[in-house]
Parts: structure tokens; sequence; C-alpha cells
């Protein structure tokens, strides 16, 4: 089907108000998908938003371990995605089998996972975190106690060198967050003297070294807009700076670029699986009801625990 933008956003819209149903969309998603939204955000503050709608049909606009934490907070209502294929390289670097065994091998630990996990993997967890909680949630288990944290080593190194812990990291990583070229990052400051330098935690540590502010997407988001400063350097995935330039119309944002590996080389740090989230897909998603994300219920039951106790804790 070949529509033109604003026709696909009638239709979605229509379908939605027919079908009682609420659209939401992570800050990494196109424009357009953020345009037409009822709500934008982070993947956990998503998904709790979702427990607060009164809504037959969710619509979640970002990767499938996002679908999964909404359905698992949202057991009783109909959560859909547009492109179930829109996967995650970090949550696809920690397999559930192979962290059973990783657990097997070190029974002394407890384990500490980042949201952007599978269900199976959150039901292996003792208690998940964000970006925005994790140093919060660190800090309140025990000193003496052995922690496991996976599956963002560089959020772990960034978590261990601010709470003093000595976590043991899974060795896994974002692939946008990753590749960004410190090279340019040095150049961009060189050429602009006295910009801050934003970055995600999910970043390299030299990347991290660079920043004058780091922090969760939601937490640099806010302070572009609290700040005086009308120019600013973006080390995180391109997608925030739709919302950015809205909020902040009169503000500059510059991109940090990703490094040229062959093969791999592009203009703009942007998860490809974010933009799987198409205007078309979103459309015959509602239309159809389809895809519709199932969780079983023995995995979501302990995977919301692990959810519940990071709540408790925040």
């Amino acid at each position: 089907m070949d529509l033109k933008k604003e026709e696909y956003i009638d239709k979605i819209k229509s379908l939605a108000r027919e079908k009682n149903a609420v659209i939401f969309a992570h800050y990494y998603t196109r424009p357009e998908i953020q345009e037409i939204a009822d709500f934008i955000g982070d993947s956990l503050a998503l998904a709790q938003q979702a427990t607060r709608v009164q809504a037959s049909i969710l619509v979640m606009c970002g990767v499938h371990f996002m679908g999964e934490t909404m359905k698992i907070l949202c057991p009783d209502k109909k959560v859909l995605i547009p492109d179930m294929k829109a996967g995650c390289s970090l949550a696809d670097s920690c397999k559930a089998e192979d962290l059973a065994l990783f657990k097997a091998q070190h029974p002394d630990h407890m384990v500490v996972s980042y949201v952007n996990t599978t269900a199976e993997v959150k039901a292996l967890t003792d208690v998940v975190v964000t970006s925005s909680n994790a140093k919060k949630i660190v800090d309140q288990l025990p000193k003496d106690a052995k922690i496991i944290f996976g599956p963002d080593h560089n959020l772990g190194s960034y978590i261990n060198s601010v709470t003093g812990r000595d976590m043991l990291l899974w060795n896994g990583a974002c692939h946008v967050h990753s590749r960004f070229s410190l090279e340019a990052l040095l150049q961009l400051k060189k050429e602009n003297p006295g910009v801050e330098v934003l970055a995600h935690p999910e970043c390299k540590a030299p990347i991290l070294a660079q920043s004058d502010v780091i922090g969760s997407t939601k937490a640099l988001l806010e302070h572009t807009i609290k700040s005086s400063a009308k120019r600013f350097i973006i080390a995180t995935e391109s997608g925030i700076l739709f919302e950015m330039q809205r909020a902040c119309p009169d503000k500059e944002f510059i991109p940090v670029p990703p490094e040229v590996t062959e093969g791999i080389g592009c203009s703009c740090n942007e998860c490809e699986y974010m933009r799987m989230n198409t205007l078309e897909k979103l459309y015959k998603c509602l239309l159809n009801e389809s895809p519709e994300m199932v969780v079983p219920k023995e995995v979501a039951d302990k995977a919301v625990l692990s959810i519940q106790r990071m709540l408790e804790m925040s």
C-alpha cells in the first residue's frame, strides 16, 4: 500500500479511535512515528505509562524487548508491535541460556540486568535497572554483594566507576552507542570550544571521559531544555535529536558521528531496528491487530518480579 504521509496519519488516527488503541513511541524512532504517537519516551517509562491508560490495544513502536516489557506489565491488554523483526543488538548479546550457564558458574552472585534484555533474561534476573536508576539501585545493594551486571559492558563499567563496585560485567554492547568516533568528538570539541558534550552511559569510556553530562536519554533531553546554553554536542542515538529540536527550536544539536568501519560506515548514528517502525507498518499493525506480542506466562511471572523489585527500589 503506497499512501502519502498525511494519508497514513489520517488512517492510523482513525483506526486508533475506532479500536481504542494507544500508540507509544521510543525516542529513537523515526520523526513521523514520534509525531503521531500518544506517548514518547524511553522503554520502561512507556511500559509504565501503558499500565495507566484505559485502552483495549497498546501499540509499542520500538524494538522487540520493549513490546515484551509492556506485555509483562500489562498482561491483560493486547500489545502490538509494527515489526516483530525489530530486534536489539544489546538484548541479542545476552542469550538466556548463556546467562543461565554463567549464573551456574557463579552461584554466589546476584544478577542485575539492564532493561534492554529479553523476557527470558529478565526471568533469570534479581533486579532490573535502567540507565537513569542503575546507580541508585546498585547503591542500595549490600556492600559485600557479589553482582553480575549485564548485558551492557559500557554501562556496567560506568556504574562501577561511580559506585566503587567491582561488578562482574557481561561483555555485551549496543552497536550504536559503542561505535561513536572519539577522533570525531575531539574534532567537534576543537571546532566548538566551550560547547557541552552530552553522552549516554552506553557509550565507551573514552567518549564518556570527554563528556560534560552523562545520563539517560530522558535526562539528556531534560538537560537541553533546562540549560541556558544554545548549542550541544550529542553522543547518543540520533533519533532523540528530533525531540530535542521540537522542545528547543532555538537551539542547535550536533551529533557525534560513528567510526567508519568497512561495510558498516554511515553518516549518522541511527538504530536500523528502530527505523523498522514505519507509518505503513503501523497502519497495517492496527488494521490487522498483528503482530501481537505474546510472552509465555511462566516467563512473564518470573520476569515481572525483577521489574517490580526495581520499581520498589527506584
